[in-house]
């Protein structure tokens, strides 16, 4: 019996390489997604600053959700890795605007990541009871 549910298209990268994960898993009511960095449909990074990858990554959350037949009032957790602690104000501020009220629990951390240039990955879980 399968208990989870692959969400999305095998992920590649621009040279065809495919990838050893998923956009998004659902398990029982509850959506996980892969982090999501500013990559534009051409899986190229799009953006120079915070601004504009936090909300490519947001908009990429917000492609994948809708897959599920959720949107951003669905996300109950996200994880947040930001390069360079200083970008945390404009993050912070592009983040905001998406989520202005009952904003889901975050967590955010430093950290390096693996595309060069990326500024910001977001993560994030979704809550979807099926229906009965």
């Amino acid at each position: 019996m399968v208990t989870h549910e692959i969400i999305g298209d095998p992920l590649e990268l621009p040279d065809g390489t495919k990838l050893p994960l998923s956009k998004a898993v659902r398990a029982g009511d509850f959506i996980f997604l892969a982090g999501q960095l500013a990559l534009d449909s051409r899986g190229r990074l799009h953006g120079e600053n915070i601004e504009i990858q936090t909300r490519q990554s947001i908009e990429n959350i917000r492609a994948i959700l809708a897959l599920t037949n959720c949107d951003l009032s669905n996300v109950v957790k996200s994880t947040v890795w930001l390069v360079d602690k200083s970008d945390f104000s404009g993050f912070n501020k592009v983040y905001a605007e998406y989520f202005k009220t009952d904003p889901p629990a975050r967590s955010t951390i430093c950290s390096a990541l693996m595309l060069r240039g990326a500024l910001v990955e977001i993560e994030v879980v979704a809550f979807n009871p099926r229906p009965t």
